[in-house]
């Protein structure tokens, strides 16, 4: 007979009183069966993990394959059709004005997913992607292109496979690398330079990357287009000592932090000659939403201090003045009031982001409203118009945009909570039922009625595919520190490229209970589980920080001003809008 320590235990209950004998024979046993079941449950987990992790992968191969048939190598696939699209000159380009009539494309796709392959694990594909692309890539071609586009994709790609590519423990190149994705990098980097020779030293959204700025170009530009540079050219000056790159996209950055309000808040759209804002709606969406982002992960990436300061009094003006309960509204940059009340798809990238500051209560409430709204439509609507309760008449699409699976990946490494393995499951499920076609993958134009449009976007295998395979295997962040750039390819964080090692950034939002609140600590160090915290009865656990007054209502919903607590971060007292809910109305 085999004895463990359990069955010993059991046996010497017999040797006890009558009525302890009972108690500690209940107790061994309810013990025992805790262990079994958490055993069963754990290893059910994995099981899933494993099972969704495959899926993930057959679907990313379903669309590389399907782009390297019938669209490589063109830019993206048309997936219905099986053909191909020559997009780079077309990204951000809604009119489709000044197209070049000689262009067959860069293989954006396959740039975009190199990446990806790697993570997947197959570095054949990842070696043999790389070397066409070091024998057949130029950037000597007469096409206008968006910065901010060809910047996060291609400039992001290259450097994100370079990086990978000289990294010993990945092994993913056999044969000889001579750093030809970072000369390619390089050769981009220089055509970029062009644009930001302005007079405020922002730079153009639009360069040529044969013939630099074109006669009569628009000075128009959004915020994200000129703040959203740093972290790919600032990576290219330290790999090739050329500071260049570094100091155009930090003096853009600078000099538009510059023109913040006394709010601090910055608008949507300005002029890059006159340095005047041309839209004053102020946001976490389109236009705004990766400006927020690169001063986070450039303070991770190269230590420097001022990143941080301006992210944290952004971050804190985004929470006195756009927060609406779970969601957020736009507002005028200059007044603090509410201009627009719509969810962006493009928001849902905000919850992945909290995780990374730390705030992790404020990030799942907000993710929890995303996911409601996937799970109503099936996909996630470009916008949604929150005061009416209806899709935008002439934004029904998806265009297989990937944030809330990124979301959902950070919130589960920072929680462990299984809820959100349950949310890719089902973002897996709605991709496979509504958008899977026979050639590839295909955007949605209108998420009513499901039609589909021929549109495979490079993001799709940059970010969607990859966000929800991380979420089921964790391996290659594992052991290693990376951020990922706004279009999800990752850089590692190495202390070389630091200044000065970035200061624990925990506490800064959330406080944890440790005698009477006073005390900072991060949730994400915390490891806090939120379908626990949310749902407990025990209002204490509903405190997000020492000065925290809930909402008397979970969903926020008011008919009065009595109704509504104390905010978390500003601890200013809420109050009830007109359209019935808590929040902060009345700008200091």
């Amino acid at each position: 007979m085999r004895y463990t320590a359990s069955s010993s235990i059991m046996m010497s209950c017999t040797l006890l009183h009558p009525k302890k004998r009972l108690f500690l024979c209940l107790l061994v046993s309810l013990a025992f069966f805790l262990v079994v079941v958490d055993t069963s449950s754990q290893q059910h987990l994995e099981v899933k993990k494993k099972l969704m992790r495959e899926k993930v992968r057959q679907m990313f191969y379903h669309a590389y394959d399907n782009y390297m048939a019938y669209a490589f190598p063109h830019d993206e696939l048309k997936p219905l059709t099986k053909s191909f699209t020559d997009s780079l000159s077309e990204l951000g380009n809604l009119k489709l004005e000044h197209l070049p009539t000689d262009y067959n494309g860069s293989a954006v796709t396959l740039v975009e997913s190199l990446s990806s392959l790697a993570i997947l694990g197959n570095s054949s594909e990842f070696e043999k992607g790389v070397h066409w692309l070091s024998d057949n890539l130029i950037f000597d071609i007469d096409a206008r292109v968006n910065l901010f586009e060809c910047n996060i994709r291609v400039l992001g790609g290259l450097i994100s496979a370079h990086l990978l590519a000289i990294d010993p423990t990945n092994r993913l190149i056999q044969g000889s690398y001579n750093n030809q994705l970072l000369q390619l990098a390089e050769d981009l980097g220089k055509r970029f330079l062009p644009a930001f020779e302005t007079p405020t030293g922002l730079p153009y959204a639009w360069i040529n990357l044969k013939n630099g700025v074109m006669e009569n170009e628009t000075t128009e530009t959004s915020t994200s287009g000129c703040g959203s540079l740093i972290l790919e050219m600032g990576a290219l000056s330290r790999l090739t000592g050329d500071p260049r790159f570094e100091s155009a996209a930090l003096r853009a950055l600078r000099q538009l932090w510059r023109m913040r309000s006394s709010l601090d808040l910055l608008g949507t759209t300005l002029d890059v000659v006159t340095g005047e804002w041309l839209e004053y709606s102020s946001s976490i969406g389109a236009g705004v939403d990766s400006f927020y982002e690169y001063l986070l992960k450039a303070y991770i990436l190269f230590g420097k201090e001022d990143y941080w300061q301006m992210f944290s009094s952004a971050y804190l003006a985004s929470q006195k003045y756009f927060r609406h309960g779970p969601w957020y509204h736009e507002a005028n940059m200059w007044s603090g009031k509410p201009t627009y009340w719509q969810l962006t798809s493009l928001q849902a990238f905000w919850p992945g982001l909290q995780v990374l500051a730390g705030d992790i209560a404020a990030a799942n409430s907000t993710h929890r409203e995303f996911f409601h709204v996937w799970e109503k439509f099936g996909v996630l609507p470009e916008r949604y118009l929150l005061d009416h309760q209806m899709i935008h008449p002439t934004m029904k699409y998806y265009p297989l945009r990937p944030e809330l699976a990124e979301s959902t990946f950070y919130l589960y490494q920072a929680t462990k909570d299984p809820w959100y393995l349950d949310v890719g499951e089902a973002m897996v499920k709605s991709l496979n039922l509504y958008t899977k076609v026979p050639g590839g993958f295909a955007s949605v134009r209108d998420v009513t009625t499901m039609q589909l449009e021929d549109h495979q976007h490079s993001f799709f295998l940059a970010e969607t595919c990859k966000y929800l395979y991380l979420l089921f295997d964790d391996s290659f962040v594992a052991k290693r520190n990376y951020i990922f750039t706004t279009e999800g390819h990752p850089i590692q964080v190495v202390s070389s490229w630091h200044e000065k090692l970035p200061k624990s950034y925990s506490g800064n939002w959330t406080l944890s209970k440790r005698g009477a609140w006073e005390s900072g600590a991060s949730a994400l160090s915390l490891q806090v589980c939120p379908s626990i915290a949310l749902n407990s009865r025990r209002p204490e656990q509903h405190r997000e920080s020492a000065c925290h007054v809930p909402d008397e209502k979970i969903n926020h919903r008011c008919w009065s001003n009595k109704e509504c607590g104390v905010d978390a971060t500003t601890c200013r007292q809420r109050s009830c809008s007109g359209v019935g809910y808590c929040g902060l109305w009345n700008p200091l």
